[in-house]
């Protein structure tokens, strides 16, 4: 069952739940004269009440096991596997990969976040084509496979802190990119990231939003991405994240796996530093 259509069957169960318990007519005065319930919280508070509640069996979890699949199924024009894909820790390893990415790869001369070097081994181990992985659109073609992939190895880092370096001058650099891209400002709205993730207490609707600038608020940030999104009913990447915070600023949506969007991720992984990676995350 989609879950778009399966979280309506959710709030219309509960709403009919509501119904049936409702007081009678011959129960009404002794409803209304109990005392008024206290305020539950605040808006931050019960959104992260209804975080929790839903938790349990992340959809997530159906993406991560398709990533699995995946990643050990020969495939391509090469029929073999990933499983000789180096992320960064050695050909085949996951665990705590993307908790030290982006970083700077030496066979590709080029620093890469994880979306952009699964690319890479899909072109040099599989035999795939990067420009029809890169102009494919989010969860269409190979960029589907790529995003389940994603999903498979953010969960082998699941509570380890991130560990981004800047150590080579490459990443260095990257980083630099990232800050500026970050308070670059522009579009017809003349807004840039900073805009909305470079002060405390702002909120979109009832949305917090992190401080990007701080650590505490760019491991917020970073840490929870990857994640499922209800409202959109499927997983994100962080590249899919980006894309879409350009989108709303107004900005042309950048160039899937872009330097630019590498140097975004940078510079907000880099100074999350010591937070945690709770990925895949699960959004409203």
């Amino acid at each position: 069952m989609d879950k778009r259509i399966a979280y309506g069957v959710v709030i219309a169960s509960f709403a009919f739940l509501q119904a049936c318990t409702s007081p009678t007519k011959s129960e009404a005065p002794k409803a209304a004269a109990a005392p008024a319930a206290a305020p539950s919280g605040s808006a931050t508070d019960e959104i992260a009440r209804y975080r929790a509640m839903i938790a349990d069996g992340n959809p997530a979890d159906l993406y991560e096991a398709a990533g699995e699949e995946i990643w050990k199924k020969p495939m391509g024009p090469k029929n073999v596997s990933l499983q000789k894909c180096d992320l960064g820790k050695g050909p085949g390893v996951v665990k705590g990969a993307s908790a030290e990415l982006p970083r700077y790869f030496k066979d590709t001369n080029k620093v890469q976040d994880l979306e952009s070097r699964l690319v890479t081994c899909m072109v040099r181990l599989q035999g795939y084509d990067a420009n029809e992985i890169i102009t494919a659109g989010f969860e269409k073609g190979k960029r589907k496979d790529v995003e389940a992939v994603v999903a498979y190895v953010v969960a082998n880092s699941k509570g380890m802190p991130i560990k981004v370096s800047i150590k080579h001058p490459k990443e260095k650099e990257m980083y630099e990119l990232g800050k500026k891209s970050f308070f670059f400002q522009g579009g017809p709205m003349d807004f840039s990231c900073a805009s909305c993730h470079a002060e405390n207490g702002k909120r979109i609707r009832l949305q917090d939003l992190p401080n990007i600038t701080e650590q505490k608020g760019a491991a917020l940030g970073w840490g929870y991405w990857p994640a499922y999104r209800v409202s959109s009913g499927n997983f994100w990447t962080m590249q899919r994240r980006l894309n879409d915070c350009y989108r709303q600023q107004r900005f042309p949506e950048p160039v899937y796996i872009s330097d630019n969007t590498i140097a975004l991720s940078m510079y907000m992984a880099y100074t999350g530093n010591g937070g945690t990676i709770e990925t895949p995350g699960l959004k409203r």
